[in-house]
């Protein structure tokens, strides 16, 4: 049991930091700035839909492409670290990992996609359903879907309460967090390939 907890914690935090439910708040909030508490809620409930279909997904047959592509393990972890160092520095400089398309239909695009499953929570469900067992990945994926539902739906609350400063804190602090775990995704994926030997 103390060690299904131990990979829960190791697999539900990795996926909370990408995800970043409340870093993208000021994101949810001013694409619903408008709408009625109705039209606000149905957005919510299709952008977690889409999220969650998106995340399980790869979750399911990520691994399968990439053996199609003749795409090792390594080398998609090189690359999505990289990817993940990109956007976290993005963030970091000017406030946004995504270019968001208010044309599109805003709770696929994007409030689902990207910016709730994207390239950087893509990629970590692919490395960590290569560390762990599927079953608790998927657990601490549905989990985060779960709670990013509720915390959306509490966005003008939490808005309220934490006021823009507090927001953009925390999700810096977020961002921080993302760029030594995608500087962490390219050490093992080095190790993977056989570049470098990482000590147990």
């Amino acid at each position: 049991m103390d060690n299904w907890w131990e990979s829960f914690v190791l697999t539900f935090i990795p996926l909370f930091i990408v995800i970043d439910a409340i870093g993208n708040l000021p994101f949810v909030i001013s694409l619903t700035y408008g709408m009625s508490h109705h039209e606000r809620h149905r957005v919510i409930h299709i952008a977690s839909v889409t999220a969650a279909l998106i995340g399980l997904a790869f979750l399911f047959f990520g691994q399968f492409v990439l053996n199609v592509m003749g795409i090792s393990v390594g080398a998609f972890a090189i690359a999505g670290g990289l990817i993940l160092l990109v956007l976290s520095v993005r963030y970091m400089t000017s406030g946004r990992m995504v270019e968001t398309v208010k044309e599109e239909m805003v709770a696929v695009v994007p409030i689902g996609t990207p910016l709730t499953v994207g390239p950087a929570t893509i990629t970590t469900l692919l490395l960590l359903v290569n560390q762990f067992p599927p079953y608790i990945v998927l657990v601490s994926f549905m989990v985060n879907v779960f709670l990013t539902w509720i915390i959306f739906l509490l966005s003008n609350h939490i808005a309220r309460f934490m006021g823009q400063g507090g927001l953009k804190a925390i999700s810096r602090v977020f961002s921080l967090l993302l760029t030594a775990i995608a500087v962490n995704m390219v050490i093992h994926g080095l190790d993977l390939l056989g570049i470098i030997n990482i000590a147990d």
